[in-house]
C-alpha cells in the first residue's frame, strides 16, 4: 500500500501544474504572456432550455497579438509531417458545459502558410494533365500578426463565463 501512494498521487501533481501556469481572465480584459496580448470578449447572451434545465448561452471571441519581436514559425519537411503543436495559447471556460455541443475550450493556433503546388499526371482516360494544389508549407505567427476566433459557451444558468488562459509555447 505504501508503493502505491506515490502512484495515486502522480495524476494529482500533474493536473495542478498543468494548472498553475493558467491565469484567469475575464470580458474586455488584456493579458500578457510572454510578449504576446490575449484578449477576451462576450459578444451576446440569450438564456436557453436543455434538458429541462435553464442556461445561459454566451458567444465569446478570443484574439492574440504578437507584441514582442520573436517569430513563430514550424517549417514542415519534404515528407508527410503530421503537425500537433501548432496552438499558441488555449482559454479553457471552467463552468462551461458543453451542451449541445457547445465549445469548453478556445485554442488560439499559428496561421498555416499555403503554397501552390503544380503537378502533372495521366487522367482517367489517359491524357496527360497538369493541375495545382494548395499545400501547407508552414506555420508562423510574425511580430505585429493577430489571431481571433470565436465560440460558444454555455453555462449554468446566472453565472458568466468563468475562463483561465494558458500558454502553449
Amino acid at each position: 500500500m505504501k508503493n502505491l501512494t506515490p502512484l495515486l498521487l502522480f495524476p494529482v501533481f500533474i493536473f495542478l501544474g498543468i494548472n498553475i501556469h493558467a491565469q484567469k481572465i475575464s470580458d474586455g480584459q488584456t493579458v500578457d504572456i510572454n510578449g504576446m496580448a490575449v484578449t477576451f470578449n462576450i459578444l451576446n447572451k440569450e438564456s436557453v432550455e436543455s434538458g429541462g434545465k435553464s442556461y445561459d448561452r454566451y458567444k465569446v471571441s478570443a484574439s492574440i497579438k504578437n507584441n514582442s519581436d520573436k517569430t513563430y514559425n514550424i517549417r514542415l519537411s519534404a515528407f508527410p509531417q503530421i503537425v500537433s503543436n501548432i496552438g499558441l495559447v488555449e482559454l479553457n471556460c471552467i463552468n462551461a458545459t458543453g451542451a449541445r455541443l457547445t465549445s469548453k475550450k478556445i485554442e488560439l493556433k499559428m496561421k498555416a502558410q499555403m503554397i501552390n503546388v503544380t503537378y502533372s499526371a495521366y487522367d482517367k482516360s489517359g491524357k496527360f494533365i497538369t493541375s495545382t494544389i494548395p499545400v501547407t508549407g508552414s506555420y508562423y505567427f510574425d511580430p505585429g500578426d493577430t489571431i481571433s476566433d470565436n465560440a460558444i459557451f454555455i453555462v449554468p444558468q446566472g453565472e458568466k463565463p468563468d475562463v483561465s488562459i494558458r500558454s502553449m509555447k
